[in-house]
């Protein structure tokens, strides 16, 4: 009697060479990038305040006008207001403009979602950088002056990058932003 061998055939033979080996590493990162969107985003916070010297009046007079903004962002940024101004500042007021990003300018669009004269605004992102952007500008009067708080939450569009996004280009550049800001406050409120 003779035995007859029996070989199983492999359903799926794949031979790594370089030009497989690059495929399935495309197939990695696209799996993983359009992962990203189904993913809950994670939300950043960032806060910053500041004591002015100043009466509440003149102090929320300033940041009530969305032109002001040019003077305090680094000209780096290229901030620009393409809503026609004056801008008046209200619930439910738009306002478009243009910020560089690495160099490349972006259209933004906020809304002022939420108003109350000398003590708080609300600007959030309708359209922009950001998947989401929340930035309250609070303003409490305080022994000798006005103490300014920002608080922004914000979400990265792309969640797959924000662990190498965020750390190295988002928030070097709010804090850059607002030191920026702080600095030019404190000039013209001193």
């Amino acid at each position: 009697m003779s035995a007859v061998q029996f070989r199983p055939e492999p359903l799926l033979i794949m031979k790594f060479n370089k030009k497989n080996i690059v495929l399935l590493i495309i197939v990695i990162l696209l799996i993983t990038f359009l992962g990203s969107f189904l993913r809950q985003p994670k939300i950043y916070s960032f806060s910053k305040e500041q004591f002015v010297p100043s009466d509440m009046e003149t102090v929320f007079e300033f940041f009530s006008r969305p032109e002001n903004l040019e003077k305090i962002t680094p000209a780096a940024m290229g901030f620009n207001i393409i809503t026609p101004k004056p801008v008046e500042m209200k619930d439910g007021a738009i306002i478009d403009y243009t910020v560089k990003i690495l160099g490349v300018p972006v259209r933004w669009r906020t809304m002022i979602t939420s108003y109350k004269k000398n003590e708080y605004f609300v600007d959030e992102q309708l359209k922009g950088p950001y998947s989401y952007w929340h930035h309250k500008h609070t303003f409490k009067e305080v022994d000798g002056g006005v103490l300014i708080i920002d608080e922004i939450t914000y979400a990265l569009p792309i969640q797959a990058f924000r662990k190498i996004v965020h750390p190295l280009i988002i928030k070097p550049q709010l804090n850059q932003i607002f030191d920026f800001r702080f600095q030019i406050i404190e000039d013209k409120f001193n």
